[in-house]
């Protein structure tokens, strides 16, 4: 798989926006879910799922996702994201969450965009969801800040439901 993420530094927005909406591997499909787990920790989740990418939106979402930089576990690119990153996020999924932090869970459930880490329930949802509760439990997000990683993360594609507020 390519490692666009490595000549990220290299390539300008335009170009890592051409590459990525026309090379991804991203499937919304159980077995694309299975084989994560199987992936080499350098491979890539490139690419949108369910919609074509749109450059406007993707070019405010990697902006806006330099504020957690500093988070190793947020993908800074929701549409080229590491196999390593999405292991360890889905080894989150599952996790009990406390009550006070189930309810800062639940706040991100219903309050994003997608009302949940992603519009359907494929590996992005595990991946988000687990990044989720790691957020929450290892770096004491709320579920308002959950909320916008989440929205800022979307890897569904599409732009036209996207309205500056």
């Amino acid at each position: 798989m390519p490692r666009l993420a490595e000549a990220a530094g290299q390539l300008t927005l335009d170009e890592r926006f051409d590459f990525l909406s026309n090379h991804g591997n991203s499937i919304c499909s159980p077995a694309f879910t299975d084989s994560i787990a199987k992936m080499s920790t350098v491979a890539r989740l490139q690419g949108s799922c369910c919609s074509p990418m749109d450059r406007h939106r993707y070019g405010e979402q990697v902006e806006a996702l330099k504020k957690y930089a500093s988070i190793p576990e947020i993908p800074q690119d929701p549409y080229d994201i590491a196999a390593g990153t999405a292991q360890k996020a889905m080894g989150y999924f599952d996790l009990t969450l406390s009550p006070d932090e189930q309810s800062a869970y639940q706040y991100a459930m219903d309050n994003s965009d997608e009302k949940g880490p992603c519009c359907c329930q494929c590996w992005r949802w595990r991946v988000y969801g687990g990044l989720g509760k790691l957020l929450i439990r290892e770096h004491h997000f709320t579920g308002e800040q959950l909320v916008e990683v989440w929205n800022l993360s979307s890897g569904c594609g599409g732009g036209e439901e996207h309205h500056h507020g």
